[in-house]
């Protein structure tokens, strides 16, 4: 028996509809050691550049082994991911034209590697999770609360069933496996650094093709050869018919994605709530516009949000944050002339700069003899360009949910971290698209602007 496109699409049930139709937990009763077999799903340049090389670091020691892949584009699928794949792993790949399919057919798959457009994070994962996969899931979480909301459900509805930890879900948030960071997130919480006031995040880049795609690239992309109308997932087909540039170049459009917000600012701001035990931003002020890059797309070149955390007037219960973003010049950074992301935590005894890893007294005075201590923890590369093959914090990231797959526990960015994230990346972007003060009510599960759940995009419903 399977279950309709359209119902899976829409299917916040969880466990129980998933096992109504057919569908039944494969990993929970694997044996410690048995092979875990993995499959992708979305071929994208992100998985092609790092995720499958972080996979590869690991999956002999381990006992994990690539098994499938599916992925929208037939042309892609076929002269692509499948001989790509099976050049890595040395066997067959079998194909699959859908996260559904691969669902309804593939008996031989235990866990997947979730690499789609940022919209469709959260939902595949919940379609992963509902059929019983475990999944590692590229970060945003989501860009809606409808999609957040969608596979928090999941997840909760795996745990009631008796599933713990429900799925070892890794959302791609990479930071919280990096020694530098445990380090940071220790010192901060043991109280020897005092109360945070202000927090400043900068992530800047110059790169005119950044999420660009050859001409001839989309002009191959025909829309006999994909399914158009399950990409959209939740989203009106009547109001976004099919487009290429879209598909291809989806981090450039709204509602398929914020821009750097969810690309750039979920990475930082996840560290803020780590650091700091806030679930979410009290709330958010944000202005973005198009000032170099104006070709088409929608998403912001330049960004800037204000979010408060806690309560403002309450000594060491509350602080400011703020992200900057601008694609037109890489100034800014730690670096000069570099893409060196700030990350500067700073209170009235001094600031912790993730950039360098060290505790300074930027900002402060200092009696005589004071020096800057390092962060206990080694050098670890974060990589900002396209190509992250060699990124160190994402390969122990990777190595950390395959490691949880096995013991089955939560990973270092379970769901909870997740959800928290995507709150924050919707507030802000909330923000910014309404001219707007956004704030998030925790009983109804709504990012809400001037007393209304914000959506931003037209829906199916």
């Amino acid at each position: 028996m399977s279950i309709s496109r359209r119902d899976f699409v829409k299917s916040t049930a969880g466990t129980a509809g998933i096992l109504a139709a057919g569908y039944a937990p494969s990993l929970y009763a694997v044996g410690a050691n048995d092979r875990v077999r993995v499959a992708c799903v979305g071929y994208s340049d992100r998985f092609r550049g790092s995720l499958v090389k972080c996979f590869q670091h690991h999956y002999k020691e381990l006992n994990f082994d690539m098994v499938a892949v599916a992925d929208l584009w037939k042309k892609r699928l076929v002269e692509n991911a499948v001989p790509g794949l099976e050049k890595i792993f040395g066997h067959k790949i079998d194909a699959y034209r859908s996260d559904v399919e691969l669902y309804e057919k593939a008996k031989d798959v235990d866990a997947v590697i979730i690499s789609t457009a940022d919209f469709q994070h959260a939902q595949h994962a919940a379609h992963a999770v509902q059929a019983g996969k475990d999944a590692y899931c590229e970060k945003p979480l989501a860009e809606d609360m409808y999609s957040a909301n969608m596979l928090l459900d999941a997840v909760n509805a795996k745990r009631k069933a008796g599933f713990a930890p429900g799925a070892v879900l890794q959302i791609g948030s990479q930071r919280r496996s990096g020694k530098k960071y445990m380090a940071a997130k220790e010192y901060v919480n043991s109280g020897a650094f005092g109360d945070i006031s202000y927090v400043d995040l900068k992530w800047n880049v110059n790169q005119p093709k950044r999420w660009r795609r050859s001409p001839d690239l989309i002009a191959s992309l025909k829309k006999e050869d994909v399914d158009w109308d399950l990409w959209l997932l939740d989203r009106d087909p009547a109001a976004y018919p099919f487009d290429p540039r879209k598909y291809l170049e989806f981090r450039l459009f709204w509602p398929f994605s914020s821009g750097t917000p969810g690309q750039w600012m979920c990475h930082q701001i996840d560290t803020v709530a780590w650091f700091t035990g806030y679930r979410y931003p009290k709330t958010a002020v944000s202005s973005g516009g198009l000032y170099q890059w104006v070709d088409g797309r929608q998403s912001y070149d330049t960004f800037t949000t204000i979010l408060e955390y806690g309560e403002s007037g309450v000594k060491g219960k509350g602080f400011q944050c703020v992200f900057q973003s601008h694609q037109t010049n890489c100034g800014g950074g730690s670096k000069p002339n570099a893409e060196s992301p700030i990350e500067k935590y700073f209170g009235p005894n001094g600031c912790v700069d993730m950039g360098r890893g060290m505790v300074t007294n930027e900002g402060v005075e200092t009696k005589d003899g004071w020096q800057e201590t390092a962060l206990p923890a080694p050098k670890e590369d974060v990589v900002t360009s396209a190509n992250t093959g060699g990124d160190s914090l994402t390969s122990s990231h990777m190595r950390n949910w395959m490691e949880c797959v096995r013991a089955r526990k939560d990973p270092n960015a379970s769901v909870d971290a997740g959800y928290s994230h995507a709150i924050a990346l919707i507030m802000a972007n909330a923000a910014a698209r309404t001219g707007m003060r956004a704030t998030f009510d925790e009983a109804r599960r709504e990012v809400m602007v001037g007393g209304k759940p914000f959506k931003g995009y037209c829906s199916r419903a």
